[in-house]
């Protein structure tokens, strides 16, 4: 006998609630999560919807007082079907709960103030509209309700509103007319429209003839029921934008809909608008400045019919479209794409298993793919396009690369190399704009030489070293310490330290060097507020700036046609982040960097200052070779065993009882023999707000390997008397460690 436990109201505040029913026997092999049945409900048994959220084998109550499900309906799997058994496949593949999963892919039912728009519509045929106009006209008392008619002789379907402003006709004339049934008062739910409403102009390019290749063999697979994950690697400026829009059009044209994801960073007024103009009130977007309301007004919209394009960050993927036939996927390199929160999904793997749920084809799109994604390519499970020219014939930038080391010597000891320096005056002069990037992502406390270049990494992990206050070196992998060295090991020279320097500070020395220019600072402290992105953005695409300073936030697929230099001021900040992604992480942000120069008619420069200016990264990026790039970077995962080669689980286990921590890291279930462990460790951040933090690493190649210890994991903290006050999370391939 099996067991199906079902949820009756989908709402958040209801999802935890949920009721065990029999399957019949005949129902067994048929029902799946996801489906929707109708089950005996309450004293009185009332049939009610219900949606079944798990399977089990064991009853969770006494049998003899639970129900059977009634019937499974014969109708097409909802929206919501579909969205649960999304929730089942995340729950399994990323260590969460089922709550926690519906959680996420459900849109929040949020009580809103109702906004409605009344209609004064006409109820009779014109014929007898005319007779009765006939017997009231000239009755003083009865011209109101005679201006209104004629007015719905006209237009059979007038706005409540504009009958009263216009017509001076009031609510008791419509109420007596109502009686009658000459009209009939509708009532329309009005939904907020986050796009911004102005005048369209479709000015779509032409497309060159590999972009045209692109399209045409997408919309050849589409034809012929293909449905298949595609990759477009892009050099920056390519056109990969009007690639998707192409694409889009081609599935919306058949009555299907569509999902575009985007960084939200990335998320501009410039990229809505393209989207707008193209395809009008059909577009809709998310974003996490516009209040839950607005959210859910777009759920409901999408929900509805009214758009069929919704463009947005990754909560967007669970838009509740009824027929999604596509879903785009830009910047797929990007780390946001990774929710840092139970449960921690992937955004490009769930989209994909979410395509295959609905019959859809995928496209991700960068300059610079994940290595993850292009491994996929080299074995199969993608399709490769590759724009290698930017678009309308533009050139790609010219790149300097600068070794900081030479400029120490020489006596430079400012941020700024002496060819940055030289090129910002040069563009000042010309009335052309530069942007300054620091690269700070990732950045965690690593120790180097500004004489040769060393830095401190830990032997065993090839990862570099994070100073701590206590003076100490610590690996945040596996738990290596040294202490903190006052010279560097391998030249001997006293300049080793943490490198610091804040986008403040380098606004400042801008302002000083260069007093004639006029600066913007772009940043978490500068972006405040629902339009704090897109004011700097403004002001800077107005020229109501020379120079704008900013992190990686600048660099995010923003298009500038008069900036012409671009500099990056310390690629090794994200180089030695304490990851293993810390080559690829770089690699990416200075290939962005530097695509965001000369996207005009003009050519641009860039300049990457460096310590390290042979490492590969670094050479590749110098270059835009991301060939060159991942040949190197493959080579490296596969000497470590880390992702894409193998598949890597991050096990955090916390507790604001330190003893009860340790207590509980020393019974853990033994991994797979194929598996190989790294910790349990202290955490980077080992105690935050009184709570102390473990983690364990576990790489195997099968997936699957590392999903059984999770759920054994999950068992043993559930039965376990030793995890009573510990808290255990799963991470499979983070993206931040």
């Amino acid at each position: 006998m099996k067991y199906a436990d079902v949820i009756i109201d989908i709402s958040h505040e209801k999802l935890d609630k949920t009721f065990q029913y029999i399957i019949p026997a005949a129902m067994e092999e048929t029902l799946v999560v996801g489906m929707l049945v109708h089950v005996p409900f309450g004293r009185g048994n009332t049939l009610r919807d219900a949606y079944v959220v798990g399977i089990s084998q064991s009853p969770s109550f006494d049998i003899s007082k639970m129900k059977y499900i009634a019937s499974i309906p014969e109708s097409r799997l909802p929206v919501e079907g579909r969205l649960i058994q999304l929730a089942a496949w995340m729950k399994t593949n990323f260590g969460a709960t089922m709550s926690q999963a519906l959680k996420t892919v459900l849109p929040v039912k949020e009580t809103v103030n109702g906004r409605t728009r009344k209609y004064v519509c006409l109820n009779v045929s014109q014929n007898e509209l005319s007779d009765y106009l006939a017997k009231i006209s000239g009755n003083r008392t009865l011209a109101a309700r005679a201006r209104l008619l004629e007015a719905l002789m006209d237009n059979p379907r007038i706005e409540q509103d504009m009958a009263a402003a216009k017509l001076s006709v009031s609510a008791q004339t419509i109420k007596s007319l109502e009686k009658t049934g000459k009209i009939r008062v509708e009532e329309e739910m009005k939904f907020r429209n986050p796009v911004p409403q102005g005048v369209r102009k479709d000015d779509r390019k032409l497309l060159n003839e590999k972009q045209k290749y692109i399209v045409d063999s997408f919309c050849e697979d589409y034809a012929h029921g293909i449905r298949k994950t595609y990759l477009i690697h892009g050099v920056t400026g390519s056109g990969k934008t009007e690639v998707y829009m192409n694409m889009i059009e081609n599935v919306v044209n058949q009555g299907r809909q569509v999902i575009m994801l985007i960084p939200e960073i990335a998320l501009t007024y410039q990229t809505v608008m393209r989207f707008y103009q193209r395809f009008g009130d059909t577009v809709s977007i998310l974003n996490s400045r516009m209040s839950k309301g607005e959210r859910y007004d777009q759920f409901v919209r999408a929900k509805r019919g009214d758009i069929s394009i919704m463009i947005g960050p990754r909560s967007a993927l669970f838009t509740p479209f009824a027929d999604i036939g596509l879903i785009v996927i830009d910047e797929e390199h990007e780390a946001a794409y990774k929710s840092e929160t139970s449960p921690r999904y992937n955004a490009i793997d769930t989209a994909i298993h979410m395509a295959g749920l609905a019959d859809a084809s995928v496209v991700l799109g960068s300059a610079t793919p994940s290595v993850v994604s292009y491994a996929r390519c080299m074995d199969g499970r993608y399709r490769l396009f590759t724009l290698s020219d930017r678009a309308a014939g533009a050139s790609m930038t010219k790149v300097h690369t600068i070794d900081l080391r030479d400029e120490l010597k020489s006596g430079n000891r400012s941020i700024f190399s002496r060819k940055l320096q030289e090129l910002i005056a040069d563009r000042l002069n010309k009335g052309e704009q530069s942007m300054l990037f620091i690269n700070k992502r990732g950045y965690a406390g690593f120790v180097s030489c500004r004489s040769c270049g060393h830095v401190m990494r830990c032997p065993h992990c090839d990862i570099s070293l994070t100073e701590h206050t206590n003076g100490k070196l610590v690996c945040h992998y596996c738990g290596y310490e040294t202490p903190m060295v006052k010279r560097c090991p391998e030249c001997g020279s006293p300049y080793i330290s943490g490198f610091r320097a804040g986008t403040e500070q380098i606004e400042q020395l801008v302002k000083r060097m260069y007093p004639q220019a006029r600066v913007l600072r772009m940043d978490m402290d500068t972006t405040g507020g629902k339009d704090g992105h897109t004011r700097i953005l403004e002001k800077f695409a107005g020229h109501e700036a020379d120079i704008l300073v900013g992190t990686q936030m600048i660099v995010k697929g923003h298009d500038f046609p008069d900036v012409t230099l671009v500099g990056v001021l310390a690629a090794d900040m994200s180089l030695y982040a304490g990851s293993y992604m810390a080559s690829e992480r770089t690699f990416q942000l200075l290939v962005q960097a530097v695509g965001r120069a000369g996207r005009g008619k003009r050519t641009g420069e860039a300049v990457i200052q460096t310590y390290t200016p042979e490492h590969y990264s670094i050479q590749a990026a110098s270059k835009q070779d991301y060939e060159e790039f991942y040949n190197q970077e493959i080579q490296y995962r596969t000497l470590l065993n880390y992702p894409p080669v193998c598949n890597l689980l991050l096990v955090r286990f916390s507790s604001v009882d330190e003893d009860a921590l340790n207590r509980a890291v020393k019974t853990l279930p033994k991994p797979d023999e194929s598996s190989q462990v790294i910790g349990p460790a202290n955490a980077s951040l080992y105690k935050a707000n009184d709570i102390y933090n473990k983690v364990l690493y576990i790489k195997n190649p099968d997936y699957a390997i590392l999903t059984g210890y999770a759920q054994r994991m999950e068992m043993l903290a559930r039965t376990d008397s030793s995890y009573r006050k510990v808290n255990v999370q799963f991470d499979f391939n983070p993206v931040n460690i």
